[in-house]
């Protein structure tokens, strides 16, 4: 498949993006909607999706994009949380499907914060959005806290006494904290024995600029302290008029119980589990998850 990187205007900055595939074949008609990509995080890159790659095998053209402050778009690492708002992450979505000119047909595939940020989207009502995978995600930030607090609860005492003091002492920094979260990481991020590259990437670039991370979210994945905390979009679901598709894994940080709510307040939704996985089952049951969504994508294409 083609590819083409570059860069979109986007208010005082430019976000980078990735296209692979064939885009005037879906502006066309003559190929299937494009799929339009969104990183979680918040602060994470878009290297931790490029096995959604193997979507395009049907000629579907699949766009990946580094979200302001993250990976090779802008970074503002003396801005704070007055300008990291949801409602930036927003217009900059917006934005870019404007400039690749494919507002008319495309579908959004939101993976953990990008799942809400997918949401947001599709609140706005976008006259060419065809359907959402809401990938590994929730309704409201808090929740996904809980649940996430609730499951580190099982990790093994001399852990969870290591996150607790650091935390308390404010020295999150500290690389034992790190080591300490790396437990619950293989535990509900990725099971696999050996992570694949594409993911260790993404969470080396969140170290190497945290800003966004630190300011939405927090320092750690249940220590969550940043402005993102108090986002919610329950009592808005109804307002997303799209086929929606839920996708998780069963030992996902974003537990089957997060899930719940979304599979209540959207209108049109499907809900898949895929049992052996945890937060990224798109890398630990690959082609589980691929065929689940194409096959949902195609049937709303």
């Amino acid at each position: 498949m083609p590819v083409h990187e570059g860069y979109a205007d986007f208010e005082d900055h430019q976000t980078w993006y990735r296209v692979v595939g064939d885009l005037d074949a879906a502006r066309s008609g003559a190929g299937p909607a494009p799929l339009v990509t969104l990183h979680g995080g918040p602060g994470a890159t878009h290297d931790y999706l490029l096995s959604m790659t193997d979507l395009t095998a049907g000629g579907r053209a699949v766009v990946f994009y580094d979200q302001t402050g993250n990976g090779k778009s802008a970074h503002f690492p003396d801005r704070g949380a007055d300008y990291y708002t949801v409602g930036l992450f927003v217009r900059e979505l917006a934005s870019l499907v404007d400039h690749l000119g494919i507002g008319e047909r495309y579908h959004v595939l939101g993976q953990s914060w990008g799942g809400m940020l997918a949401q947001e989207h599709a609140i706005t009502g976008p006259p060419g959005l065809r359907s959402v995978v809401l990938s590994n995600t929730a309704a409201e930030f808090a929740a996904f806290a809980v649940e996430a607090n609730r499951l580190r609860a099982d990790l093994p005492p001399e852990v969870e006494k290591t996150l607790r003091r650091h935390e308390e002492a404010g020295t999150t920094s500290n690389p034992e904290y790190g080591e300490a979260c790396d437990v619950f990481y293989s535990r509900h991020v990725c099971r696999l024995e050996e992570w694949p590259m594409e993911v260790l990437r993404s969470f080396e670039l969140i170290d190497t600029d945290p800003t966004v991370y630190h300011t939405t979210n927090g320092p750690s994945e249940f220590h969550v302290i940043g402005s993102f905390r108090d986002w919610s979009a329950l009592g808005r679901l109804g307002q997303i008029r799209v086929p929606a598709l839920v996708i998780s894994g069963r030992y996902d940080e974003a537990t089957p119980k997060v899930q719940e709510d979304l599979v209540a307040g959207i209108g049109e939704v499907e809900q898949v589990v895929l049992e052996e996985s945890s937060h990224m089952p798109f890398w630990e049951q690959r082609d589980a998850y691929m065929t689940a969504v194409d096959d949902f994508l195609r049937r709303h294409d």
